[in-house]
């Protein structure tokens, strides 16, 4: 294979990764764009070692020392790009200009043309007559806060127990009753002469005999 073919493909990898590290559109394109030049670069390693015949083989051992460097780069640059996502809700470059210089003196900070343009879409919080609100309109807006809950205090002791009402019994009439009134019912229900009166009458007990 001549020279020429693996040149000029490892100058057109190379052109195209210059182009979308200068376009700017998005984080990762950025970071797709720089691993094409290392590509490129490594394209050209390897053509150049086999076509100079080297007997150590530099270029080849360069190549695979540079591909290991990029892997890392891209591991640790892509771990960054999700972080700032999870984030900030973007991975635009252009919107993200926490770390950008500040403007000069001279300068409108709103005259740069590398920011983002600001636009101003109606929400659900905006007033009635298409006019959006402020930031000072909408905290109006908001209704107040809950009020949390009152707090047991610590030297209250620990809550006391609901109120439980006791499981009802059975219908039985001797159940929880004592043994006069036991027998009071059973004396009242067999006849008149086993009442409470002959019982508190021993004279007219012994008169009726017994039963």
């Amino acid at each position: 294979m001549h020279l020429a073919y693996p040149a000029v493909l490892a100058v057109l990898l190379f052109c195209t990764g210059l182009y979308g590290v200068l376009a700017r559109r998005n984080a990762i394109l950025m970071l797709m764009s720089v691993e094409l030049m290392l590509n490129a670069v490594n394209l050209n390693l390897v053509a150049f070692d086999v076509w100079l015949r080297d007997t150590l083989h530099a270029g080849q051992a360069l190549t695979l020392f540079t591909i290991a460097i990029a892997a890392a780069e891209i591991g640790i640059g892509l771990a960054i790009v999700l972080l700032v996502h999870r984030n900030r809700g973007t991975a635009d470059v252009d919107k993200l200009r926490d770390l950008a210089d500040p403007p000069s003196d001279g300068q409108d900070p709103m005259d740069d043309s590398m920011a983002a343009p600001l636009t101003t879409t109606p929400t659900r919080h905006d007033a009635p007559g298409g006019r959006p609100r402020d930031d000072h309109d909408r905290r109006r807006s908001r209704p107040p806060p809950a009020l949390p809950r009152r707090r047991r205090r610590a030297s209250a002791g620990p809550p006391r127990p609901r109120f439980r009402p006791p499981p009802r019994r059975a219908a039985d009439p001797r159940r929880g009753r004592s043994r006069r009134a036991c027998r009071r019912t059973a004396g009242r229900g067999s006849g008149w002469r086993y009442g409470p009166a002959h019982r508190r009458d021993p004279a007219r007990r012994h008169r009726l005999g017994p039963h």
